[in-house]
């Protein structure tokens, strides 16, 4: 069985706890665990209205309950035993929502929990939910290191009167991913404000048949790493969010916009590494790829499966409308011939790896020891576009329907950064994060603006 499976239904008797095997995604990440670089994803849910707490907490309650997957912890076993295993509870361990102290640090201080606390694995469920009150909508474009943010001095402003309200869901990755939590949230949506929160229907296209991405860089020499920028000495990652305008395509384009965010991401890093004088490289982006349903079917776990997209340092040296316009056509031939290959999420190595052959703790060893051996051929950085939210978020009448929705993934080295983008609303929103032994929040910000450039450079016209 695997993560994308539904062993426990809400709607049945009172049971006792069911187990389930690790997957391969779960099992890998289990293996390689580091207390100063937690596994976190975050997701930032900005509302323009205010929440009752009880009802939300009530609400939120039933959504898990109705999505039992999530209901899990990770069950205790002997050294020996072949796997680890989720152990499905019909309630959860803690109480997974909270309501931090709202002042002018609460946002910041949020982002920084996301950052550096994960939620443990020993308790079900692997996720909370800290609803911070007053989050004026300025504050949507702060950034956070890690430390948190400076105290208000006498000769500033006052801070901004409360005016809306933001939804801080933080996520052990071991267990669950952005997209399978959000489905959750949006139920817990459903349920508070009484509106329907279906998902907008998908884009209507061509399913594509296993095809040849063309002439690609190759794949048996390490990539282009991210250059190091001012290093920091504490560990754990820094973040920056920031609202951008969705890059204009023409109608018709053989490219999406997904393909513009991948350019953009491959040619802020070229252009970074040429700034700090690297040698030119290939560059390789993982980019996750989910399949699944966003209606209440939706299989809860780690559910994407990744694949990396190349690129040579001279095709991301284009210059004028017509070098750009051919390397987004490139570029969306390579994605659409790697999303149609079937693969397992993490390749055919980790499967045969993850093998139940061999006691968990040895297997734990060795995955530990190849994973430093193949750190030089560690993909350069990965991009996650969640792409349009697919959920309208409404909480209902005093709450509203939220504005702006922003994601994180973790960005442990030897990768270092990552880049994740959803819509909004019609806004981009877009968030940098970083390990901060590779940057400071100086280098973000200056990665932030490249990005910009770069994905204003994809608006081209035919």
């Amino acid at each position: 069985m695997t993560a994308l499976d539904h062993p426990a239904r809400a709607d049945g008797p009172a049971r006792p706890p069911g187990r389930i095997p690790f997957p391969v995604v779960d099992e890998v990440a289990r293996h390689c665990l580091q207390e100063e670089e937690p596994e976190t994803v975050h997701i930032e849910v900005h509302l323009p209205g205010h929440l009752d707490r009880e009802r939300l907490r009530a609400a939120f309650g039933e959504a898990l309950r109705r999505h039992p997957r999530i209901l899990m912890r990770e069950a205790a076993g002997h050294w020996y035993r072949r796997r680890y295993e989720w152990e499905l509870t019909a309630d959860p361990d803690v109480e997974v929502v909270s309501f931090p102290a709202a002042d002018r640090c609460a946002l910041r201080d949020a982002r920084t929990r996301a950052l550096t606390t994960a939620p443990p694995l020993s308790l079900s469920p692997p996720i909370r939910l800290e609803v911070v009150e007053g989050a004026g909508p300025a504050e949507g474009s702060e950034a956070t290191d890690g430390v948190g943010m400076p105290p208000h001095r006498p000769d500033e402003p006052p801070p901004a009167q409360p005016r809306g309200t933001v939804l801080f869901l933080t996520i052990n990755h071991t267990a669950l991913d952005g997209p399978a939590c959000l489905r959750v949230l949006a139920t817990a949506a459903e349920i508070y404000g009484g509106r329907d929160n279906s998902p907008a229907a998908p884009p209507v296209r061509t399913p594509d048949a296993p095809q040849d991405p063309g002439d690609t860089p190759s794949n048996w020499s390490p990539p282009a790493r991210v250059a190091s920028g001012t290093p920091e000495p504490s560990p754990g990652n820094g973040m920056l969010v920031t609202e951008l305008p969705l890059p204009h395509r023409p109608k018709g384009s053989p490219y999406t916009v997904n393909d513009q965010l991948m350019v953009a991401t491959a040619r802020t890093v070229a252009h970074w590494n040429r700034e700090h004088g690297a040698r030119p490289r290939p560059l390789r982006i993982t980019m996750p790829v989910d399949d699944r349903p966003r209606d209440a079917t939706m299989p809860i776990g780690n559910g994407t499966r990744l694949v990396e997209v190349p690129f040579s340092p001279e095709e991301l040296t284009v210059d004028g409308p017509d070098g750009m316009s051919a390397l987004l056509r490139r570029t969306a031939v390579r994605t659409r011939a790697l999303k149609s290959l079937p693969r397992p999420q993490l390749g055919h190595g980790a499967a045969l790896l993850t093998a139940p052959v061999t006691p968990v703790a040895w297997r734990a060893a060795l995955t530990r020891g190849l994973r430093r051996a193949a750190a030089p051929w560690t993909s350069t950085t990965l991009l996650s576009n969640i792409g349009r939210v697919p959920y309208p978020l409404d909480f209902g009448e005093e709450a509203g329907r939220a504005h702006a929705v922003w994601f994180s993934a973790p960005a442990r080295m030897p990768r270092g950064l990552t880049v994740t983008t959803a819509s909004t609303a019609g806004r981009l929103h877009l968030a940098l994060r970083w390990s901060r032994a590779l940057l400071s929040h100086g280098d973000g910000a200056h990665l932030r603006d490249l990005f910009e450039h770069h994905l204003h450079s994809t608006e081209v016209t035919p």
